[in-house]
């Protein structure tokens, strides 16, 4: 593989660099540094409104729909100059999840109502898909949906719902058939969270956010028309959702951009007459974590090259989420043993920011919203498939165990 990009690759990355660096409001730019979540509504809104108007809204989208036709390796540099800027990677039950299971699978009526609204950030989507004791084994979750007339009455719960409480819409794994396979009798329901029967119950996460839910279904009537594609299908328009962002799960630009803040946490930290980055134990302990990272983009950067064996990628993008999750916890442990007592304080959760206690004044740049970074990535290892599965499919798929 090359090791450089093309003339034309760079000259595309000073044009996304250029524009982050003159449309994106410096204090939307700090708010989403500290890294409160979930961010403010308007927040996210103008943001995606922002790249909407530039022709960025969706960049893996179909151009027919608003996305582009950037490479794969277009796609990418937009990511870290993004990350890089401190914008905002957000709105991903929607952008990311549910409209390409609407384009792919959804009907015209579905793609005309649903998808202008979401790129343009006027809609927000919340994901219904784990439940309690169906969390990474999505086929054996109870959520029942049965048609009545021209209407399906759903009956269950969900939780770990990020953004139900913020969100317009959820796309909602159920069960419709109960005299089948497990996975073939699973529907994919689209459904207004302000229904009648619906109860959102917020769950405070370690680090104080509040973006998770319970969402409660009683007796919810949801029109016949709100089902994607057919029903019994839902466990295949779900695999295909998980695997349309094969690198995404590495969570590299997350990786690479907090390790670029633990570098200058740790310049900024004096021990004795010297900078904690100039000490051997940390400096050498940063250095392993760098040298993971690169590794870490590189196998990325082969997928997105199409050079892995096709037979044996899906093991492959297990293991990227597998690296990509340990190394988030890593990288995060770093900034906070580099911060010392500062990362002892604890920073309130607001609407859309962290709330500094009144110490904090006095106190590097640097710090604010670290402490809560490191306690939510120990999430990372368990969500989106926890890192035990990882290596079950990593073994069956790689090595035939």
């Amino acid at each position: 593989m090359r090791f450089d990009f093309s003339p034309e690759d760079e000259a595309f990355r000073l044009e996304v660099r250029s524009f982050f660096q003159e449309h994106l409001p410096r204090d939307m730019a700090r708010r989403f540094h500290v890294g409160a979540h979930p961010p403010a509504r308007a927040d996210i809104r103008a943001f995606q409104a922002m790249l909407h108007a530039r022709g960025w809204g969706a960049p893996h989208w179909p151009v027919a729909w608003g996305g582009t036709d950037w490479s794969p390796l277009r796609k990418h540099i937009f990511m870290e100059e993004l990350y890089e800027a401190d914008g905002l990677d957000y709105s991903w039950q929607g952008l990311h999840m549910v409209a390409p299971v609407l384009i792919a699978f959804g009907s015209e009526a579905h793609k005309r109502r649903f998808l202008p609204p979401m790129i343009r950030g006027d809609e927000f989507w919340a994901q219904g898909f784990s439940e309690p004791g169906a969390g990474s084994d999505l086929a054996s979750l109870r959520t029942r949906a049965e048609l009545v007339g021209d209407e399906w009455v759903v009956n269950g719960q969900k939780i770990w719902t990020s953004d139900a409480r913020m969100s317009e819409w959820g796309f909602f794994l159920v069960r419709t058939d109960a005299g089948v396979k497990p996975q073939r009798g699973i529907s994919f329901l689209l459904i207004p969270m302000d229904t009648p029967g619906i109860t959102i119950r917020p769950i405070t996460s370690i680090e104080g956010g509040t973006g998770l839910n319970e969402v409660f279904l009683e007796n919810v009537r949801v029109p016949r028309g709100n089902l994607v594609g057919e029903a019994g299908m839902g466990w295949t328009y779900a695999k295909y959702l998980l695997e349309k962002e094969r690198t995404a799960s590495a969570f590299l630009y997350f990786n690479k951009r907090e390790l670029e803040k633990a570098r200058v946490i740790a310049a900024g930290v004096r021990v004795g007459a010297g900078r904690l980055i100039d000490r051997p134990e940390f400096s050498g302990r940063l250095a392993r974590v760098e040298v993971d990272v690169q590794a870490l983009e590189y196998s990325v950067l082969r997928v997105l090259s199409q050079e892995t064996s096709h037979r044996n990628l899906d093991a492959v993008v297990s293991a990227l989420k597998l690296r990509g999750s340990m190394l988030q916890q890593r990288v995060t442990d770093l900034q906070v043993d580099a911060m010392g007592l500062h990362a002892l304080r604890f920073w309130e959760h607001g609407e859309g920011e962290v709330i500094a206690p009144e110490q904090a004044a006095t106190w590097p740049e640097s710090v604010p919203g670290r402490t809560a970074g490191a306690l939510i990535a120990r999430a990372s290892t368990i969500y989106g498939g926890s890192q035990e599965i990882q290596k079950n499919i990593i073994a069956k798929l790689a090595f035939g165990l």
